[in-house]
């Protein structure tokens, strides 16, 4: 099912701890997906944060669009949503958002992780949002 817009079923989805991919125009052929952390807002959109002098924040400015693709881990069922739209790069919020996803990804009780999130806050960040126009999923 194809729509403009994530639907609560897909936020829920969305807010457990599961990478994403991410993949964005102006790339090589075939496109290169990469996973990523991400929230979803309760506005509907999807962040992410990175970088300022990564390849996607460059392709980025030159092509806005992008997509993210997140599927449900092996042994459950099999389900996925795909949201496709233009990002805008907001220079605030990149840290902010790093520190709220890293205890959904990892265990800061672990010294190494800590000191993993420590360096990625040291670093500048940005925050990209996709701004979903085609949202589509299944649910097997």
């Amino acid at each position: 099912m194809n729509t403009g817009s994530l639907t609560e079923t897909d936020l829920e989805f969305l807010r457990r701890p599961l990478h994403g991919f991410l993949t964005v125009a102006a790339g090589p052929l075939p496109p290169q997906p990469r996973p990523v952390w991400f929230e979803a807002t309760p506005e509907g959109t999807v962040q992410l944060f990175t970088p300022p002098d990564t390849l996607k924040v460059r392709r980025m400015r030159r092509d806005p669009r992008a997509s993210l693709v997140v599927a449900a881990p092996v042994g459950e069922r099999e389900r996925w949503v795909s949201v496709a739209g233009s990002v805008t790069i907001e220079p605030d919020g990149g840290h902010d958002l790093a520190a709220r996803l890293a205890p959904r990804y990892w265990d800061l009780d672990d010294p190494k992780r800590a000191d993993l999130l420590a360096g990625i806050l040291a670093e500048d960040q940005l925050r990209l949002v996709l701004h979903p126009e085609t949202v589509s999923r299944f649910d097997f």
